[in-house]
């Protein structure tokens, strides 16, 4: 399903933005941001995704792109910190798994990323706002 959405989203022209080669100011940035539920990102049943794309400018079906690439570009490309607990949110100690994943290109670079929370909670309670799709 990743492949397709960026697949689609290269196509549409949306990821070919800025010229190629060394005309480029930007390198590319587009993502697939997934939430499915279960443990194991290849078996887990996906229930959203959506686009990022972060370069030349924040656009997607993200909720709020601006948001989630600056999450990003704060932490290097590395969506780890995001997945934080908030302070102030207390979530029961149920496993009902969701994983996160977050596929596609940063900066030039693959980026291939999964995170697995303990329930929904967990999830909604974390820290920024690349996963809440």
């Amino acid at each position: 399903m990743a492949l397709t959405a960026l697949t689609a989203l290269a196509g549409s022209g949306a990821a070919d933005a800025a010229p190629t080669g060394a005309e480029t100011l930007y390198a590319p940035s587009a993502l697939v941001v997934s939430v499915a539920s279960g443990e194991d990102p290849a078996q887990a049943t996906v229930m959203r995704a959506t686009t990022l794309v972060c370069a030349p400018r924040p656009a997607g079906t993200h909720p709020d792109p601006a948001a989630a690439c600056a999450e990003l570009r704060v932490n290097g490309g590395s969506p780890d910190p995001l997945t934080a607990p908030r302070a102030n949110v207390r979530c029961t100690r149920e496993w009902n798994p969701m994983t996160v994943t977050v596929d596609g290109v940063w900066q030039g670079r693959r980026m291939n990323y999964a995170h697995v929370f303990a329930n929904p909670c967990e999830l909604r309670s974390s820290e920024g706002v690349l996963f809440h799709v």
